[in-house]
């Protein structure tokens, strides 16, 4: 009764304690902690707008702004970068746009470009790749409002503004490139009600595309337009005689800006970016994970509570020989439930990256969820991810000690190699690869030499010491002892129904916790390969504790159902069980790619799924480990609950 009753406790305590996170998790939505400090600005202020990557969900190359023949200042200068910038691709740099704070400006000339036949291409192959020019002011990301047909009053914002478009002259058939080389700036600020002072909360911008006339023979940057002159009051409302692109044409750049006071605070200026119009579909994300979940619940509840309880009451029971000899089930493997499995220095390595893995993602989901990694961070979450990858490297080296010591292995050196290189290698062997045909195609998003450099010594300067730190504590702890004693000879295991087939049952058991989190994996798919925002970690957070439950419970189910079939081999089939949903998450990113994406180059597709191998890989170890910790604590649980003779 003892050990019934202890399995109910800790029943209720993990229940209690998954929906206390989950209520924090939620309530952690409402508020974020901003990335950077807010700046005051006076009237007549210098406002300086910095330019960032070309961006096209079609190709998925970023490239640098000055890669295209647009008016450049006196000097280029970069901007600092942290890592997560430089392996997103950002380049960022000053611009000549330079505003004054609350002083509008109108038909601002920039400069005139002459086009020639290469730069008037290189216009055209960004337009036809639908690339967007993004530029950043006071740490915001420039944006154009655009109004839902679909409902009323409702705005949507597209990250920066495109190239250019595409169109017919009137009574023409012949399709023209034109440029988008007027931009009318929107600076929204929030005013001190005590000092004149104000805060930018808003950078908006609407481009359209003017083939600028003006009198006499262009002298400077001085001359009056007559498309575009604020003294005649003649401004830019249309694209009606747009800038065509074609060789030997002259182009010139103009800007307005308005200033337009807000009721919104600098606290609250990214929630207009990160607006989510679609949290109906979060919830019932939510809502059908949750069903996954109860559904699972009562069917461990049930094998725990009940079929479990009396079987281990039937077998505690069991007074002479002859009854023990005609005992079923479980008990009946129990000589060989805890014998080593083929390849388990593998398994031990799997293991430990697994648990390197869980320790990462909680520690960046909780202070994701908490608002410590916000967007105006930009490369925070992909700096925080590397970092608490490179130092959870302590727990995966202890991890994989300590299942290496119970399997009696003896040479921990080994095992902590294999740790420490094999996953890392994979994966920097598959990024090199991409990274070597992102540099063929003069993209920005290669990633330079000094930060691969940066990258292998946080490999070799800190992860593998770090492992071999943990492998070292981990071996020399005392070794985790088997509730029971392992058989010299294996048994024979008996020939297994069609529904117990290994294959089978991995490929089955993998379902339920892809099944519990693909709605969610559409809005990061969306949100990386589309270009915008997430900012939902609450959700996420709540979808990633559904998915550790998920996996613990159905491989628990059929660890207890393979048991009773009297097969003995649980170590491999448990982590394959719930890793086997990273086969899913694969087939659904290819699903998403020939049918939420647009692109055509082949370099676009290869990065595509290169990238989307790396992450199945790494969602395999991840929900495998759950699965093998899961079934690990189920299997000693029963087993030291039975009086074995």
């Amino acid at each position: 009764m003892a050990r019934g009753s202890l399995a109910l406790k800790l029943g209720v305590s993990f229940t209690s304690s998954s929906l206390l996170l989950l209520l924090l998790a939620y309530h952690s939505c409402s508020f974020y902690l901003p990335g950077v400090a807010p700046q005051d600005f006076s009237t007549g202020a210098e406002l300086k707008v910095k330019v960032n990557k070309l961006t096209s969900t079609k190709t998925q190359l970023p490239y640098s702004y000055y890669s295209l023949p647009y008016c450049p200042p006196e000097h280029i200068v970069d901007s600092a970068e942290n890592l997560g910038e430089v392996l997103r691709g950002d380049r960022i740099e000053n611009s000549p746009y330079v505003f004054q704070m609350r002083e509008p400006l109108q038909c601002k000339v920039l400069c005139r470009i002459t086009l020639n036949s290469k730069t008037a291409k290189e216009f055209k192959e960004k337009i036809d790749d639908d690339y967007h020019v993004n530029m950043i002011l006071d740490n915001l990301p420039l944006v154009v409002p655009i109004r839902r047909s679909d409902q009323e009053n409702a705005v949507v914002y597209q990250h920066g503004f495109h190239v250019g478009l595409k169109g017919q002259y009137a009574g023409s058939e012949d399709l023209k490139h034109f440029i988008h080389n007027h931009l009318t700036f929107t600076v929204k600020y929030h005013k001190d009600s005590q000092l004149d002072l104000a805060r930018i909360v808003g950078f908006e911008v609407k481009p359209f595309s003017v083939k600028h006339q003006y009198d006499g023979e262009w002298k400077n940057e001085n001359m009056r337009l007559t498309t575009c002159d604020p003294h005649a009051r003649r401004a830019v409302t249309s694209s009606d005689s747009p800038q065509v692109i074609e060789d030997k044409t002259d182009v010139i750049f103009t800007y307005d800006v308005a200033f337009e006071e807000s009721d919104v605070k600098w606290a609250s200026r990214w929630d207009t970016y990160l607006l989510m119009a679609d949290d109906q579909i979060h919830w019932f994300s939510i809502v059908n994970s949750l069903m996954i979940v109860l559904f699972l619940s009562g069917m461990v509840a049930m094998i725990m509570l009940r079929t479990l309880y009396r079987d281990i009451s039937k077998y505690n029971q069991l007074e002479t020989q002859e009854e023990a000899q005609e005992e079923t089930g479980w008990k009946l493997v129990h000589g060989d439930v805890f014998r080593p499995p083929t390849n388990s220095d593998l398994l031990c390595v799997c293991v430990g990256t697994g648990v390197q893995f869980f320790g990462m993602i909680l520690v960046t989901m909780i202070f994701a969820a908490l608002g410590f990694l916000s967007p105006s961070n930009r490369g925070g979450l992909m700096t925080a991810m590397l970092f608490l990858w490179v130092f959870m490297g302590l727990f995966a080296g202890y991890a994989s000690a300590r299942l290496y010591k119970m399997f009696k292995g003896t040479q921990w050196e080994k095992i902590t190699l294999k740790t420490a290189f094999m996953f890392p290698s994979i994966v920097f062997a598959i990024f090199f690869v991409l990274n070597a045909l992102i540099w063929g195609e003069k993209s920005s998003g290669a990633v330079p030499f000094g930060t691969i450099f940066a990258l292998v010594f946080l490999w070799f300067g800190i992860s593998v010491p770090l492992v071999f730190t943990g492998s070292y504590i981990g071996f020399k702890k005392p070794a985790i002892e088997d509730p029971v004693k392992t058989n010299k000879i294996p048994r024979q295991i008996p020939e297994q129904a069609w529904y117990m087939n290994p294959v089978f049952s991995i490929l089955t058991g993998g379902v339920l916790p892809f099944g519990a989190v693909f709605i969610e994996l559409f809005f990061i798919l969306t949100s990386i390969w589309l270009h915008q925002f997430y900012y939902i970690f609450g959700f996420l957070f709540i979808v990633f504790i559904i998915l550790v439950v998920t996996c613990a419970e159905i491989t628990i189910v059929l660890c207890y159902f393979q048991l009773c079939s009297e097969d003995y081999l649980w170590w491999w089939r448990s982590y394959l069980t719930s890793g086997s949903s990273a086969l899913y998450l694969f087939l659904y990113t290819a699903f998403y790619f020939f049918t939420k994406l647009d692109i055509t180059k082949p370099v676009s597709g290869v990065l595509y799924f290169g990238y989307m191998l790396i992450a199945s890989y790494a969602f395999f170890v991840l929900t495998g480990t759950i699965g093998f910790f899961a079934c690990f604590w189920f299997t000693r649980l029963i087993y030291s609950s039975v009086k074995i003779d």
